[in-house]
This record gives C-alpha cells, sequence and structure tokens, in this order.
C-alpha cells in the first residue's frame, strides 16, 4: 500500500508540474501575458530534472541488485578492513558502479545496511560522481589528456578518501544515516527465514525490481523538490553579478564553487558547461567547479537529507567545502595550471 501512494503521489506531482507548464504556454499563445521568468524557470526545472531522473533509476536499480544478490558475507569478504585501504577503495568503486551524484546516494545507503564502513561509504559517496568512466571519458572530451583532467580526478578522490577517513572515527555506519533504516521499505525485507538473497533467479530479480522501484519514488520526490529549488535560484540570483567579481585567487573559487552549487549540474557534462569559463576564471576556480559541484549541489543536498542525519550531513558538506577551497586556492597562487 505504501508503495503505491509513493508511486501515485511522484506521478501526480509530476503531473501537475505539466500541465502547469501546457496550460500556463496555451495562456500565452491565447494572449494573456506571462512573465518571462516563468518559462525560464519552467526550462531550468525540466532540464535538471531530465537530466537527473535517469541516473536516480540507474542508483536505486543498483541498490536493489546489491540488497538481492549481494549478502553482508560478501561485502565484508570484498572490502579491506583498514581504514586508509577502504577509503581509497570507496574512491575507486565508482568504476564499478558508474553512477552519477544522483544515483549514488540510495546506492550507498544500501551498502551501509548491508554493513559498509563509513570510511569506504562516504568515499563511495563523493567520488563515484567524478571517479567513474562516464565522467573520466567526458572531461576528456573537453579538456583533453591534460591538467584539469588529472587534477579533477586526483582532488576528487583526495578529498573523498580525506572526509571518509575523518568518518572512520564512527565505528558504527549506523549511526550516520537517519532512524527509519531503508530495510523497512517494502520488498527489503528482514525476514531472516526468508532473506531477500534466497529464491529463484526470476524471483530475485522481481524483488530487485520492486525494491528499486520504491526506492525512486521514495527519493524522487526529493529530486523533484531540489530541482525546483536549483531552478528557482538561477532564476532569480542573475549570474552575471555571480560572474563580475571572480577574477582573483580566492575570489574567483568562491564564486564558481556558488556557480556549481546553483547549477546543480549533472557531473556527466558539468565539464562542457565550465568550458564556457576558461579564459574569464582561473584554473583553480575551474576545478572548483568540477570537483565542488558533483559533491555537493542543491538537489544532492536534498537526497542526503533524506539519507543521513542532519550532522552527518553538516559535516560532509564542510569538510568538502573546506577541503576543496584549500586546495584550489593553492593551486591559483602556487601552481598556475
Amino acid at each position: 500500500m505504501q508503495r503505491i501512494f509513493n508511486s501515485l503521489g511522484l506521478l501526480g506531482l509530476a503531473v501537475l508540474l505539466l500541465l502547469a507548464v501546457l496550460g500556463l504556454q496555451n495562456w500565452a499563445a491565447a494572449g494573456f501575458a506571462l512573465p518571462d521568468q516563468f518559462f525560464t524557470l519552467s526550462t531550468i526545472f525540466l532540464g535538471i530534472f531530465i537530466e537527473a531522473a535517469p541516473f536516480l533509476l540507474l542508483g536505486t536499480l543498483a541498490s536493489g541488485l546489491v540488497e538481492v544478490f549481494l549478502d553482508r558475507d560478501a561485502i565484508q569478504r570484498l572490502m579491506p578492513k583498514n581504514a586508509l585501504a577502504g577509503a581509497v577503495a570507496g574512491g575507486l568503486l565508482g568504476f564499478v558502479f558508474p553512477v552519477c551524484e544522483c544515483g549514488v546516494i540510495p546506492l550507498t545507503r544500501r551498502f551501509f545496511t548491508k554493513g559498509l564502513a563509513p570510511a569506504t561509504g562516504i568515499a563511495f559517496l563523493l567520488a563515484s560522481p567524478v571517479i567513474n568512466p562516464i565522467v573520466v571519458a567526458s572531461t576528456y572530451a573537453a579538456y583533453g589528456w591534460g591538467p584539469i583532467l588529472f587534477w579533477r580526478i586526483g582532488l576528487s578522490l583526495f578529498i573523498a578518501v580525506t572526509v571518509g577517513l575523518v568518518f572512520a572515527l564512527q565505528s558504527r555506519s549506523a549511526q550516520l544515516l537517519r532512524p527509519t533504516p531503508l530495510i523497512q521499505i517494502s520488498g527489503a525485507s528482514v525476514d531472516h527465514a526468508h532473506p531477500a538473497t534466497a529464491g529463484s533467479l526470476g524471483q530475485r530479480l522481481n524483488r530487485a525490481l520492486l525494491i528499486a522501484g520504491d526506492e525512486f519514488f521514495e527519493m524522487g520526490r526529493f529530486l523533484i523538490i531540489g530541482s525546483l529549488v536549483a531552478a528557482l535560484l538561477q532564476t532569480v540570483v542573475p549570474q552575471t553579478a555571480l560572474l563580475a567579481v571572480g577574477s582573483g585567487p580566492l575570489l574567483s573559487v568562491l564564486v564558481m564553487m556558488a556557480l556549481a552549487v546553483l547549477l546543480s549540474i549533472c557531473s556527466t557534462v558539468d565539464a562542457f558547461v565550465s568550458l564556457a569559463f576558461v579564459g574569464t576564471f582561473t584554473s583553480g576556480s575551474i576545478l572548483s567547479f568540477l570537483v565542488f559541484g558533483p559533491m555537493v549541489d542543491i538537489k544532492a543536498v536534498m537526497l542526503y537529507l533524506q539519507v543521513f542525519r542532519r550532522k552527518t550531513v553538516l559535516y560532509m558538506v564542510w569538510l568538502t567545502f573546506l577541503l576543496t577551497l584549500l586546495a584550489t586556492v593553492f593551486i591559483n597562487l602556487n601552481l598556475g595550471i
């Protein structure tokens, strides 16, 4: 029953938004004056949501497959016990699960319910939106084999591993999550007499799809809210106001980090967007856009808050911000790439 309510709620919200856009466009065609900001808002919102939704679907599908086909013992056996090795392994896990910042969140939560160590899970959460073959290929297509590509990969991995090691001080990953555990969602049974990994291949695939559907509808509504907030900010806050003050080694980094949060662009395409700022902004600020944005943007934070405790999200965002700021300002002042 809860699955039905979640599905109907998300579907209803999407239909209402679509009808609102189409209805107002018809009114405009009939002669009613509508502000240009409305069309800007609707275009940006639909662009962000349509761009992110397939990757959220991939992430929830991977989460369902992990729940059904990978048991806790396998996680413990495959992942390193040492905190540093576990964080590095988590940072590179995106090459196995190439999901963006939307899809990685439900997948990380599923890993945590399977007993993944905090250092490994947080490193995977932060690094995989960049450290995966799709984003590496898109960055290469935009910048070629050069310092931007190498520094983006290196800084993303370094920051993710460092933040993961900070969270290694927390011995139990369950204490990082919100009190309502994911395993209460329909399809993720905790009945030990009938574990999720039991049954025929067809039954297990069916359970995986049910779990993926539950998670997609559970988190999709927050993706809609995050996309709408990002679109509102882009409509209300003129980008020229940010770009006009972005020339110094420190200020340019802060502006580009703010722009990354504001735009909330998927990591698979943000390298091409950043090309518009090359030659105007410093290399360090371009890197801050490419490193910080995939880890922390509006829609991602909205999803973080549905998975982790608020204190966990605060520490993740703050540590990621500080490390990105220090590293990219250092590059501006000392390397001049």
